[in-house]
């Protein structure tokens, strides 16, 4: 018997193929989880760089550079071992590792997210701040209602090639005992001592994710073009 056949026979006759949709399944929620998380958190941060010159703003923008210097100069895998082995006991939650990986994905998109974000407000003219504030919005308003869907539309392709690195970062789950897609070809790998195939399985896994995101980015981008042109 061969090592495709092996790898069939672990995959199809003892059932194989639920672990790897589980670990799929896994994979997709931590990384979808945690662009949305960083979307959001990485928003508010690039917000509050360019907050209108002020105490409060200073030091809301020395809170969001320490919060980028960290996460950007630190491996991703020494983050989620600090939050599986670190935060989470030290203030007493019990949390699925599941939850407390996608937490940590979240809390590290973030910081790249913000700096995207950031360049993609900066990219959106003056004069929107300006006409939002002229018929009564507050900052955050205008902010919020004007400026940053224009910022979203911006960045969408750079938002797309974040969320295709999250996907791949996530097969570091496994150091906190996350049975992600990674980690079921491991097992599988490990069950018949046979690792060439299931990695090369394991490859093609990630290629197609990357490509079904790739394509759905396209999508978008011709999308928000056609709507550009109304």
């Amino acid at each position: 018997m061969n090592a495709w056949e092996i790898f069939w026979r672990q995959l199809i006759d003892y059932e194989g193929y639920t672990l790897v949709l589980q670990g799929l399944r896994t994979t997709v929620i931590i990384a979808v989880c945690g662009l949305l998380i960083g979307l959001v958190l990485g928003s508010i941060l690039a917000i509050f760089k360019l907050l209108p010159r002020g105490r409060v703003a200073r030091v809301l923008g020395w809170i969001s550079n320490i919060y980028v210097a960290l996460f950007r100069g630190t491996p991703m895998v020494v983050q989620l071992l600090i939050v599986h082995f670190v935060l989470f006991p030290a203030i007493g939650l019990h949390i699925p590792a599941e939850v407390e990986g996608t937490i940590a994905f979240g809390m590290n998109s973030g910081a790249y997210i913000c700096e995207i974000m950031r360049g993609g407000i900066l990219s959106v003219d003056k004069g929107q701040m300006e006409a939002g504030r002229a018929l009564g919005l507050g900052y955050g308003r205008t902010m919020i209602k004007v400026v940053l869907p224009q910022a979203v539309k911006n960045v969408v392709p750079t938002l797309g090639n974040e969320f295709i690195a999250l996907i791949k970062e996530t097969s570091v789950v496994s150091f906190i005992a996350v049975v992600d897609v990674t980690r079921a070809f491991q097992a599988i790998a490990n069950s018949t001592y046979e690792y060439i195939v299931p990695y090369l399985m394991l490859a093609v896994v990630y290629l197609v994710l990357v490509l079904i995101v790739t394509l759905v980015i396209k999508i978008i981008e011709g999308r928000l073009r056609a709507s550009d042109r109304r």
